[in-house]
């Protein structure tokens, strides 16, 4: 009776979450309380402005605290000296402060906000504190789940600051923005569950943007993904990022993501 208890509840975990664990973008679902998701997001860009691709590693830990809210740290790491480097980090935080749930849907509000640090060069119009730019984030977003499909929308405000020590923000260049994205995925196998051991594999095409509020300069991609579930822990997302339309100087805006992703999962009773 217990083995088909844990069944249940990994299958409904499953069912429900599978097809909002997007790639760039943060669903208003949150990792379940007392688990830890370990994760390495690494991308390969191609280089606008000088011959050869920009590498970023992004390890990542998270933690849910209880089911509305969720932290998070990461690390900056990319060859842009010639060398892998450290460059900064970053503290999240998402609430999930609206819920509702039906047999075959659901849908959730969430705040988030995010602070980062960052010692590299300034290079380009975009704001991006995940990896380039000191300073926060902070937005709202909302996800719905149709049975198998998911769809989440986010806005947010994003502020850059110095990158100390040695590179101050450039006063030509507008240091806030507000970021979009819309958010696509879909569950496309198994068609139907038999055990929480099954391979899950999604599809997803993601949207994000940007305008910078002082000029008004605008970016938008386009990220389409395949993602890989196993045993309900291990997840592979491969994707590949591409700029519809920018009216903005972006150093590397078209390459390929591969991320790495498992769940430790009631962390506090299997310390007891």
């Amino acid at each position: 009776m217990r083995k088909f208890f844990i069944l249940i509840i990994l299958l409904t975990i499953q069912t429900s979450v599978s097809q909002e664990l997007f790639l760039i973008t943060d669903p208003a679902s949150n990792v379940p309380a007392n688990s830890l998701g370990v994760n390495l997001l690494q991308s390969r860009f191609k280089e606008e402005f000088k011959s050869g691709y920009s590498y970023h590693l992004m390890p990542e830990v998270t933690y849910g605290i209880n089911k509305n809210l969720m932290v998070r740290a990461s690390a900056f790491v990319s060859n842009r000296s010639n060398d892998l480097v450290t460059e900064g980090g970053s503290f999240y935080a998402k609430y999930r402060f609206y819920s509702t749930d039906d047999l075959n849907s659901h849908f959730r509000l969430a705040a988030f906000g995010r602070y980062s640090f960052n010692n590299a060069d300034i290079h380009q119009e975009q704001i991006e504190v995940m990896g380039h730019n000191t300073g926060f984030e902070s937005g709202i977003v909302a996800t719905k789940l149709i049975k198998k499909l998911a769809i989440s929308s986010s806005i947010s405000f994003e502020k850059a600051f110095d990158n100390k020590p040695d590179y101050p923000f450039p006063n030509e260049l507008g240091d806030n923005a507000t970021n979009y994205t819309l958010s696509f995925g879909k569950l496309m196998y198994p068609k139907k569950y038999t055990s929480f051991k099954q391979t899950n594999i999604n599809l997803m095409v993601e949207f994000a943007g940007q305008t910078i509020n002082e000029n008004g300069k605008s970016y938008l991609d386009v990220v389409p993904v395949i993602q890989f579930i196993f045993n309900s822990q291990a997840r592979v997302d491969v994707a590949y990022r591409h700029e519809l339309m920018s009216s903005m100087v972006r150093s590397a805006p078209n390459g390929v993501y591969f991320n790495l992703y498992y769940t430790f999962f009631n962390l506090k009773k299997q310390s007891n």
